[in-house]
């Protein structure tokens, strides 16, 4: 598999702290990644360097086949370039429909030379339609995304980050505050999605992660400490006295 995402010897500071250390690991195309680790421990900042909300003291942070720098480009050249991120709280548009929300996301040519309009609105309703079955809420498409509830709000946000096809999709703690029926279909719906891109899932709940079934970066000061399936680090002494025995 080629890496898709190669961040290298990352550092940064914030007011002396350091809040990334020497940071090194990288993605494959099509890889599930779980990212674990206490509080602090640099897994929201590892977000932010790689969507381009924080900019590094040093280190090299390398997208693509082409080995294209992300620090040169903006938030927005960085999303362009197929980098998706879904934070911790859903931020849906609640006065609007499900499928106004998915149709919104659609990534759409929005060139001069539109001559295939009806064509693409035609494909864009199938997508939505195909979007919405995968995201589990094919029947909910005339709701008002306010009516939904916390996990179907999640999903749709989910849905609505497919819509702009990313090859890359962070996700922030999504099993958060959902039903157990909730988070089965959240990791099944993250599952189907890393089979077309890769996937980063930053979570605290093991059991969650233990349903996504990948590798397991742990993160701890700011950088590596350890990485494998999750026995393998749940099993680590250096991970059980940092995190696991909390």
């Amino acid at each position: 598999m080629s890496s898709l995402l190669e961040v290298s010897a990352v550092s940064v500071s914030f007011d002396g702290f350091r809040a990334i250390n020497n940071l090194s690991f990288q993605i494959n195309e099509g890889e599930m990644r779980a990212i674990i680790g206490p509080n602090g421990a640099g897994k929201t900042t590892f977000m932010d360097i790689v969507t381009g909300k924080t900019r590094p003291d040093e280190g090299r942070v390398l997208w693509g086949e082409k080995s294209i720098s992300l620090l040169k480009l903006s938030e927005s050249q960085i999303a362009r370039a197929g980098v998706g991120r879904k934070f911790q709280r859903p931020t849906v548009f609640e006065d609007q429909t499900v499928r106004e929300n998915l149709s919104l996301a659609l990534k759409n040519k929005r060139g001069p030379f539109d001559v295939l309009r009806y064509r693409r609105n035609a494909d864009g309703a199938a997508r939505i339609m195909a979007i919405a079955d995968e995201i589990g809420l094919g029947d909910q498409l005339p709701r008002k995304s306010g009516e939904l509830s916390h996990g179907q709000k999640q999903w749709l946000e989910i849905g609505m980050l497919l819509a702009q096809e990313p090859r890359l999709l962070l996700v922030d703690e999504p099993a958060a505050g959902m039903s157990p029926e909730e988070r089965d279909h959240t990791a099944a719906l993250l599952r189907e999605a890393a089979k077309t891109r890769a996937v980063v899932v930053v979570e605290h709940d093991m059991d969650f992660v233990r349903k996504l079934g990948c590798k397991v970066t742990v993160l701890h000061e700011g950088s590596v400490l350890a990485e494998g399936s999750l026995d393998h680090v749940t099993s680590n002494q250096d991970v059980i006295d940092v995190y696991l025995g909390r």
